[in-house]
């Protein structure tokens, strides 16, 4: 099982990207997906989330700008990011929790994408 991401790049302030990840492998449920990102020199955090039943949650300096999409079917999410500043210049990352055919959960991270925004 693994994550692919993809959709990353140099734009400017107030620009737009779409971010992509998608999960492939012998899948039987997907139980979390996410978007994370790490700016250099600065901790991991959740941009985006779905969790199981709930509601997307976004990250406040996210919100009114990201919107996050799940497709299930696809085993896929999106990050459409607009207004794009440059403190959200970071690599990307997926994660998801997954459980395969055999019945094992996983924690899955894609191998992250770079976004670059420039004043």
């Amino acid at each position: 099982v693994q994550l692919q991401a993809s959709g990353g790049g140099l734009v400017q302030t107030g620009g737009s990207l779409r971010l992509s990840c998608a999960a492939s492998g012998r899948i039987r449920s997907i139980n979390f997906m996410g978007w994370y990102r790490q700016a250099p020199g600065k901790q991991r955090e959740s941009v985006a989330a779905f969790p199981s039943g709930g509601k997307t949650r976004y990250v406040d300096s996210a919100k009114g700008r990201f919107t996050a999409s799940r497709d299930n079917v696809k085993n896929a999410m999106y990050l459409q990011m607009t207004s794009l500043k440059p403190e959200d210049t970071a690599v990307y990352l997926c994660y998801a929790i997954i459980t395969d055919l055999t019945g094992a959960t996983m924690n899955a991270w894609g191998q992250g994408t770079q976004v670059t925004v420039s004043s």
